[in-house]
């Protein structure tokens, strides 16, 4: 098969967005960067990756007659979130169960950002106290049963949409999609930058990218403080992924690169090199970062840049996975 094959049900606006970083580019000194925006890929509740690969998702989701999307992930969630949009816009119901992957102080953790937007939405938010894992978890098995008791029919999304057959297409077709783009805009990024925690953004990027003729490298920066884990899931996904849509050779262990230095020593904890990378950005382009995703794979881009690691003659893709809503549970690092 082919990823033209599978059935996909469109939630985005288009192709996202891409647009150079300018400034941000000057101001390091060395590749041209330039930024691709899920944050702004959808009408949904403020779009994200996970809306991309939920368009591959919905189709089985029909097929299978559910009244219900179950799903799981943090409180500042932004999977969770997403995947309460688009419950709402296909007019089902949809439970959650968040739990405290964030030992974070933040006295209204639980009721502002993603959390607030998937209650506004309809959502069932069950909060659980249990702490990060990308597994699965007796809470969420818990959820779908009791859908079933109460006679709905329940239709699981795993974190992240990651551990999910069809996870990764989104991505492979996000791969194709910057191809298009590239031709369009008269530039060949050799180096693509994405934040890899549950793991099937980068996985089906990597999946994507191998079915194509021009060598590039795709970075995977680790938010995850799980590295092993994010390493394994990815590396599964990617050959899942690219078997899925037909790729008729193996993946090589150098095509799946996830590295680690920038995410500290918890998930969802900033470092001081993310809070720089925020305001860096912030104050350079107007573009928005978040804590716990994209400020940490900004500064693993920072540090490659500036390191020589990417050469200058590069020109480097950022993908902007749209986390900001989970900013306001983070209110107290942005007093001035």
């Amino acid at each position: 098969m082919a990823l033209s094959d599978f059935p996909r049900y469109p939630l985005t606006f288009g192709p996202s967005p891409i647009h150079p970083l300018r400034r941000l580019s000057d101001h390091l000194g060395g590749a041209q960067i330039w930024a691709k925006r899920e944050d702004v890929n959808s009408g949904l509740a403020f779009g994200g990756n996970k809306t991309r690969k939920l368009e591959y998702i919905v189709p089985d989701v029909i097929a299978q007659g559910a009244d219900t999307l179950v799903s799981i992930g943090g409180y500042q969630s932004n999977h969770t979130r997403q995947v309460a949009a688009v419950a709402a816009h296909l007019g089902l119901k949809c439970v959650l169960v968040q739990e405290k992957w964030v030992d974070w102080p933040d006295a209204v953790n639980d009721r502002v950002g993603n959390i607030m937007l998937s209650r506004i939405m309809g959502a069932e938010v069950r909060l659980d106290p249990a702490g990060f894992s990308i597994g699965f978890r007796d809470s969420w098995k818990q959820a779908l049963a009791d859908v079933k008791e109460r006679g709905g029919v329940p239709y699981a999304i795993p974190a992240g949409a990651s551990d999910h057959r069809l996870g990764g297409l989104g991505f492979a077709g996000w791969a194709d999609e910057v191809a298009v783009q590239e031709r369009e805009l008269g530039v060949f990024f050799d180096t693509i930058i994405v934040c890899s925690v549950t793991g099937s953004t980068h996985a089906g990027m990597i999946a994507g990218f191998a079915g194509q003729d021009r060598p590039r490298r795709v970075i995977g920066i680790d938010a995850s403080a799980k590295l092993d884990e994010t390493r394994e899931q990815v590396a599964r996904i990617a050959r899942n992924t690219a078997s899925l849509i037909g790729l008729e050779r193996e993946l090589r262990d150098d095509e799946i690169t996830v590295l680690e230095g920038w995410a500290g020593d918890l998930y969802g904890v900033p470092v001081q090199s993310t809070l720089d990378a925020i305001r860096l950005v912030g104050r350079l382009e107007g573009v928005i970062l978040d804590t716990v995703y994209e400020g940490k794979s900004m500064a693993g881009l920072i540090d490659l840049v500036t390191s020589g690691d990417i050469p200058k003659t590069s020109n480097v893709l950022y993908a902007h996975l749209g986390g900001q809503p989970a900013l306001n549970a983070y209110s107290a690092l942005f007093t001035s």
